[in-house]
């Protein structure tokens, strides 16, 4: 018998994608799956594509339901993790999904979010320098916002080796509908996306602050846009270079360098640019450099699923840390085409 794991919030898109991931795990056990409103209705009738899971209908989502597995993810709107997080045993092992621990500035929370800040569990950005030996080390993991990923990824390397400027960083980002999760939302409605880009949160996204502190970002200028797709996220990241005459080279060098040990980072060819479709129901990220000959900045484009690098597979990638299996038992390097 695996682990025994348990998901709170399970009738979500990154609650959906978490069991998919669960389901086909060689080394987890299914406990509980919890939801609100859903409570009692068979899993199918949400998400209709786990066949596996026909038998099974969602769980109340109680302290004690969840108690009685080893580890616990918590697929929560923000906010509504920290409370039952406080009501688990120690002993059990928690990755939140949601927000609610990733930052450690409170008065970042409370501008961005409102309310009380719940304080920060290890950030679940295995990537990070010296950040897999702290996850696997921790019963408490936050994993990252999706915006997070993408952008972090791309620029956290540059910022390390001293090529970019951190106080001049631009961020422009496309993600697909899901990531505003499964709530109906006149604006997500298929008549209103399809055919249309837009704009939204420009300046004011609650992913800013996690940006800076997960990037090294000391000034950030952030713009999502959402894109008439269902998942993935393409993010273009530009930079001011530290000196002139930084070349394209010397900006791959520095991510190659970073992720020479990172199964689910790849910085591709020279001349492949990264597209969401090929990171499509993955925990892959694919990342692109070049220096603008023009404006003389460097940009780095990333791309990732947001369900999966973004949300539920980074959770996964996180408690495999945490339980001491290969980060990458259970989850997908390649992606699906057409």
């Amino acid at each position: 018998m695996g682990t025994r794991v348990a998901v709170a919030g399970a009738s979500g898109y990154a609650g959906g994608e978490l069991l998919r991931l669960l389901v086909g795990h060689p080394e987890f056990e299914l406990g509980p799956l919890t939801a609100h409103s859903q409570a009692g209705a068979p899993i199918t009738s949400v998400h209709p594509h786990l066949v596996t899971l026909g038998d099974r209908v969602f769980d109340r989502a109680t302290p004690e339901a969840l108690s009685q597995a080893e580890l616990v993810f918590l697929a929560l709107p923000h906010g509504e993790s920290a409370a039952i997080a406080k009501a688990l045993p120690p002993h059990v092992k928690v990755v939140d999904l949601g927000a609610d621990h990733r930052l450690t500035d409170a008065d970042a929370w409370a501008a961005y979010y409102g309310g009380e800040h719940a304080g920060a569990w290890t950030y679940g950005l295995p990537e990070l320098p010296g950040q897999r030996d702290a996850i696997a080390a921790s019963n408490r993991v936050a994993a990252t916002g999706c915006y997070v990923v993408a952008s972090t990824l791309a620029l956290r390397p540059v910022i390390d080796a001293g090529l970019a400027e951190p106080t001049d960083v631009v961020v422009v980002a496309a993600s697909g509908t899901s990531g505003a999760g499964r709530t109906p939302k006149a604006n997500l409605l298929g008549s209103e996306v399809m055919g249309d880009v837009s704009a939204y949160k420009v300046g004011t996204h609650q992913h800013t602050p996690e940006i800076k502190q997960a990037s090294g970002a000391a000034s950030l200028s952030f713009t999502p846009v959402l894109a008439p797709l269902p998942r993935g996220i393409l993010a273009t990241v530009t930079a001011r270079p530290t000196r002139p005459g930084l070349s394209s080279d010397e900006v791959r060098q520095a991510l190659q360098a970073a992720y020479a040990d990172a199964p689910f980072v790849h910085v591709l060819p020279e001349g492949q640019w990264p597209r969401t479709a090929a990171t499509y129901g993955t925990n892959s990220a694919h990342l692109q450099a070049t220096v603008d000959k023009d404006a003389g900045r460097i940009i780095v484009v990333s791309a990732i699923d947001n369900l999966g690098k973004g949300a539920a597979g980074q959770a996964v990638q996180c408690a495999n840390l945490m339980l001491g299996l290969p980060e990458t038992t259970g989850l997908a390097i390649n992606g699906v085409a057409p």
